[in-house]
């Protein structure tokens, strides 16, 4: 199984890592510290903050260290425009500027060895009523995907949505829009990166949205954290919703994901060690999926599924979960 991790994780407590580092670490200086992470296979890097002019090189040098680039994921800071929108912004030569910037993201990720770019699209939104005309937002988001998934049609482009932030509103704040715009998108390569902290406060059940996203998509992507459904905490997996997390797993095992498990949490907020939290999600990970195991060996939560009985259910559970 693999597992990826986000990067700038890795700048948490730096002076425990680098005590004579003045500034930020560098990007291979974050690799180096992941790849003492037991089980770790796999990185995400952002466009273009974390990639240098030979993708190849880059490639070859995290593969040096015993990991594997999984897949890149946009950022679109480099044009303080953005900020009112990078597909949607209402400037033309904006919106080209953000299209022309995700292709040469994709290239970069393809000249990596990887076929998979994620895309938020948190500047994509809104803040005030009669802000914009909705349908001219729309319209402009998909044309802009539509032409990303066209430009290479064998990397997969998956779209991570989440509710708000920096935006007061996302164009993209659910399952439910999110399939829509794939939907009008209509590009075979297009898919559904799960965020487990913006699915909850999307006020949505993480599995119920993985199996809506597998009937009418695919899940590309799938980011394991956790909060209180107010924000994206980016706590570690498993800290809240422990129930939640283990039914995800067991949908999306399911449904036959067979993507990197990712993790998309935040230890550099309050400076704790990134290695061992990563370390301690991954075994949180891998005891959960033996939960998963030991449920689909049980007949009596299929029964009591089948019946919607969840009391009987909740006792099962609680049974294979705390002995």
């Amino acid at each position: 199984m693999k597992f990826a991790t986000r990067l700038n994780s890795f700048a948490s407590k730096p002076a425990a890592e680098w005590p004579d580092l003045s500034g930020k670490p560098t990007m291979l200086q974050m690799a180096k510290r992941a790849a003492k992470v037991q089980g770790l296979t796999d990185l995400d890097l952002n466009y273009p903050d974390h990639v240098a002019e030979d993708p190849a090189l880059l490639a070859r040098q995290i593969g040096d260290l015993g990991l594997a680039i999984n897949g890149f994921a946009m950022r679109y800071y480099t044009n303080p425009a953005f900020k009112i929108g990078a597909f949607t912004n209402p400037d033309a030569a904006v919106r080209r500027e953000a299209i022309d910037l995700t292709k040469k993201g994709i290239d970069a990720a393809r000249a990596a060895g990887s076929n998979l770019m994620t895309l938020w699209l948190g500047q994509d939104g809104f803040d005030y009523a009669f802000q914009a005309d909705y349908h001219t937002l729309w319209q402009h988001e998909i044309d802009g995907i539509r032409e990303v998934c066209a430009h290479d049609p064998d990397c997969l482009v998956s779209i991570e949505y989440k509710p708000n932030e920096p935006r007061s509103y996302s164009l993209m704040p659910d399952c439910a829009t999110t399939l829509l715009a794939i939907k009008d998108v209509d590009m075979p390569n297009l898919g559904v990166t799960l965020d487990f902290a913006h699915v909850l406060y999307a006020d949505e059940q993480p599995a119920f949205a993985a199996a809506l996203i597998a009937r009418y998509s695919r899940v590309l992507g799938v980011h394991l954290n956790d909060g209180y459904a107010k924000r994206d905490d980016g706590l570690m997996v498993g800290a809240v919703h422990t129930q939640q997390t283990i039914e995800l797993l067991r949908q999306i095992r399911k449904d036959g994901y067979d993507g990197a498990i990712y993790f998309d949490t935040f230890p550099d907020m309050t400076g704790l060690d990134p290695v061992h939290e990563c370390e301690v999600n991954i075994q949180t990970v891998k005891r959960m999926l033996k939960i998963v195991d030991r449920i689909e060996q049980d007949n009596r939560l299929s029964g009591a599924v089948e019946r919607q009985d969840a009391v009987s259910a909740q006792a099962v559970i609680q049974e294979l979960m705390l002995g």
